[in-house]
């Protein structure tokens, strides 16, 4: 990695960037919107539920990449505690180069340090290259996920 990401809560401030991660690449163009406020609203919520987090990754005073960590407990597993991440996005310029397996260090730890002893994620049926990468960090795919509009 030409430079070492570091990991941090993100600020109201960094909304804007963690949008434009977001939309960077062939799905995120066609469901993310030019319209800030509706994610600075949901920033603002996700501040005030608390359990929730969205993380940065930044070097050089830039934001890089993100995601977005949720623990939650629950009965099943023996009454396991577990972490969801999502919206993980690194910053083209840095694919390859190890910053998506530093981000899921990060996120795993900060899982870790809040009792999570699974860690689990989604990821868009199409994104193969995805799913290779989750793959090669010891994730599994053992489920069939189910969405539907409300």
């Amino acid at each position: 990695m030409s430079a070492a990401l570091t990991f941090r809560p993100a600020t109201r401030a960094d909304v804007p960037a963690v949008v434009a991660l977001l939309a960077d690449d062939v799905l995120g163009r066609g469901r993310e919107t030019g319209q800030l406020d509706p994610y600075l609203a949901a920033f603002d919520a996700m501040q005030a539920e608390g359990g929730n987090q969205l993380i940065v990754g930044e070097a050089g005073g830039q934001v890089l990449a993100t995601y977005q960590l949720t623990v939650m407990s629950g009965l099943s597993l023996s009454a396991a505690r577990r972490a969801q991440v999502e919206a993980v996005r690194v910053d083209a310029s840095l694919r390859g180069q190890g910053a998506g397996a530093a981000l899921m260090a990060d996120a795993e730890a900060r899982a870790r340090a809040q009792g999570a002893t699974l860690m689990q994620l989604t990821s868009n049926a199409s994104r193969s290259d995805a799913h290779r990468f989750y793959e090669r960090l010891g994730y599994a795919p053992s489920h069939i996920g189910f969405k539907k509009p409300l």
